[in-house]
């Protein structure tokens, strides 16, 4: 596999660690729908997380998070729109990033609430 593939699983284990350890629970990993795949979907009472992990090894390009583009960013409302009518859920939906950076053998994990959209 290559370099930049384990980063990223790395840092979706981590995030989904970060999630649990701050009392949410992990419904879904990687949910598919058209042209989107949802990292994580989350649910912390009646908020359903929406959680785009981005993980890097260097800010030398810039931020983890400034790595989301409008067009994923459509498809993710697309993807949730369906899981939340599909699963008849009545909740309040908020899409996070977990950025996160590798520095030599440790990471900095920054949970962003409210990162790009709101319903």
């Amino acid at each position: 596999m290559a370099q930049h593939n384990e980063l990223g699983k790395k840092g979706e284990q981590l995030a989904v660690d970060f999630l649990l350890n701050k009392e949410y629970s992990i419904l879904e990993q990687n949910y598919r729908f058209d042209k989107a795949e949802v990292d994580i979907i989350a649910q912390k009472k009646n908020v359903l997380a929406i959680v785009e992990v981005k993980t890097r090894s260097t800010i030398h390009f810039g931020n983890p998070q400034d790595f989301v583009k409008p067009k994923q960013i459509q498809n993710l409302v697309k993807a949730v729109n369906e899981y939340v009518i599909v699963n008849d859920l009545d909740v309040e939906i908020r899409f996070d990033i977990i950025a996160i950076v590798k520095k030599d053998n440790n990471y900095k994990v920054e949970h962003l609430k409210d990162a790009f959209y709101h319903f």
